[in-house]
C-alpha cells in the first residue's frame, strides 16, 4: 500500500491510477513480500484457530497416534504462539503503508489519525460480532484497539519502538525461562489440580438447546472481553511496534537492502523460539515426561512466540526477495498467495466460518472426535481452499468482501472498487 509511483500500463487495458488518501493501492503497485507473508501467515492462523474448535485442546487427549504426536510437536515448535505476533508485525507494517497514503507529505497526522480511529473503531465492531457468534480469541477487534489506543506510535521515535518492542519481548522471553529453571531446581513435585472445563461438546448437550446456545455465546462475549485487551498489551503492540520500525525502513518492500538484517532474525528468532517450544510440544505429544512444570513450559512456549513471530517475517521477506531477485514474474502459486494476504480479514473470517461449519456442536460436531492430525488437514485444506477464491477474485478484479466493508465504512465510500 505503500504510495510508489504508478506502473505501467497493464495489457489491454489503461493505466491504473496512482492511490489517492482514500483509494485502494492498485496491485500492480503493491509490494509482493508483505502480501505473500500475510497470505502465508494465515495457514499459521488456521492451524491455530483449528485447535479452539476442538472439544480438547492440543496434547495427549488429541495425539493418539503417530501422526498426531508428529503434528503436535511441529505445531509447538514452530506455529504456535507465533501466528499473532507475526500477524502483529504485518499490521504494524502495513498501518504504516497506510499512513503513508494518508499522509504523504507527513503534514495532515490529524486527519490521518482521525481516519486510522475510526478504522479502529470498525475493526472492534467486527471483531466482537465475530468473536460472540465464532471464535473468541478474536484478532480483527485486538488490532482495532491497538489502532483506536496506540496510533501515536506511528509517530514515535525509533528509539522508543524499539524500547517498547524488543525490550518487552526480551523481558517476555526471560521470565518464563526463569520459571522453568526454578522448577528443575527444585524437582518433582505434585501438580495443581484444576476443575475440568466445560466444553461446547457439553454444553451443546444440554436438553434445552436454544438456552445452551445462548449460554454459549454469551461465554463467548466474555472470553473476548477479557481476550482483546489483554493481548494487545502483551503480544500485539511489541511486534507492531517493530512492525512500524521495520516499515520505515521498507524492509519487507526492499529486501535485497537489509539480507542481513533478515537473515539474523530468521535465525536468531526462529532459532530460540523453536527451542523454547520444544519442550512443551514434547510434552504434549507424550514423547517426554518431567517434572517441570507444564504451566511453566506453556508460558515458555507463549513468551517466545513473538521472537518465532519476526523469525518468520523474515522468512517470508528473504523468499519474497528471492522471487525479485530473478528478475521474472512471480509464479501463479505465488500470486495467488499473495491475492490472500491482499484479502487476509476475508480469509480469516472464512476460516471461521468453515471450522464452526466442521467442529461446532451447534453444527458439524466433530470437534469432541477430531484429532491433532485430522484438524490440521482441515486448517490446511480451508486455507488452500481460501488462496483458490482469492486468486479468482485476484483475476476477475474484485476485492475481498470484508476488506471492501471495512473501507466502506471508514471512508463512507459506496462505489465499486476495484
Amino acid at each position: 500500500m505503500s504510495a510508489s509511483p504508478p506502473g505501467p500500463p497493464s495489457a489491454g487495458g489503461p493505466p491504473e491510477r496512482p492511490p489517492g488518501p482514500h483509494r485502494p493501492t492498485p496491485v500492480a503497485q503493491r509490494a509482493l513480500a508483505p502480501d505473500l507473508a500475510r497470505g502465508l501467515m494465515l495457514l499459521f492462523i488456521a492451524l491455530v484457530n483449528v485447535g479452539h474448535f476442538l472439544d480438547q485442546p492440543y496434547g495427549a487427549e488429541t495425539a493418539a497416534g503417530a501422526a498426531d504426536r508428529a503434528v503436535t510437536l511441529v505445531q509447538a515448535a514452530l506455529v504456535d504462539r507465533r501466528a499473532i505476533p507475526l500477524f502483529a508485525f504485518l499490521f504494524g507494517y502495513g498501518t504504516v503503508q497506510l499512513l503513508r497514503r494518508l499522509d504523504p507529505r507527513g503534514d495532515a497526522w490529524a486527519g490521518a489519525r482521525r481516519i486510522l480511529r475510526r478504522r479502529g473503531m470498525w475493526m472492534v465492531l467486527i471483531g466482537l460480532v465475530h468473536g460472540v457468534l465464532l471464535l473468541p480469541v478474536d484478532i480483527i477487534g485486538t488490532y482495532g484497539l491497538t489502532l483506536l489506543l496506540f496510533a501515536g506510535l506511528l509517530r514515535a521515535r525509533d528509539r522508543t519502538l524499539l524500547a517498547v518492542g524488543a525490550g518487552v519481548i526480551t523481558a517476555y522471553a526471560v521470565l518464563p525461562l526463569a520459571w522453568v529453571l526454578v522448577s528443575l531446581a527444585q524437582g518433582p513435585g505434585p501438580g495443581p489440580q484444576g476443575e475440568p472445563a466445560l466444553t461446547a461438546v457439553a454444553v451443546a448437550q444440554r436438553p434445552e438447546p436454544v438456552a445452551a446456545l445462548a449460554e454459549a455465546l454469551a461465554a463467548n462475549f466474555t472470553e473476548w472481553l477479557l481476550y482483546t485487551p489483554v493481548t494487545m498489551l502483551m503480544f500485539v503492540v511489541p511486534p507492531a511496534a517493530l512492525g512500524v520500525w521495520a516499515a520505515r525502513r521498507r524492509v519487507l518492500e526492499e529486501p535485497e537492502r537489509h539480507r542481513a538484517l533478515l537473515r539474523g532474525t530468521a535465525a536468531g528468532g526462529l532459532g530460540l523460539a523453536v527451542l523454547a517450544g520444544l519442550p512443551h510440544g514434547l510434552v504434549g505429544a507424550g514423547l517426554l515426561d518431567t517434572w517441570v512444570s507444564t504451566d511453566a513450559l506453556s508460558l515458555l512456549q507463549e513468551f517466545t512466540g513473538p521472537l518465532g513471530g519476526l523469525g518468520w517475517a523474515a522468512v517470508f521477506g528473504l523468499a519474497a526477495g528471492r522471487v525479485l531477485e530473478r528478475g521474472a514474474e512471480p509464479s501463479g502459486l505465488t500470486r495467488a498467495v499473495a491475492a490472500t494476504g491482499q484479502r487476509s480479514m476475508t480469509s480469516y473470517l472464512l476460516q471461521s466460518v468453515v471450522f464452526t461449519a466442521v467442529f461446532s456442536p451447534f453444527a458439524g460436531g466433530l470437534g469432541g472426535s477430531t484429532g491433532a492430525a485430522g484438524a490440521a488437514a482441515v486448517a490446511l485444506l480451508t486455507w488452500i481452499a481460501t488462496v483458490v477464491l482469492s486468486e479468482l477474485q485476484r483475476l476477475t478484479g474484485h476485492r475481498g468482501p470484508a476488506e471492501t466493508l471495512l473501507r466502506r465504512l471508514t471512508y463512507g465510500e459506496r462505489r465499486r472498487e476495484r
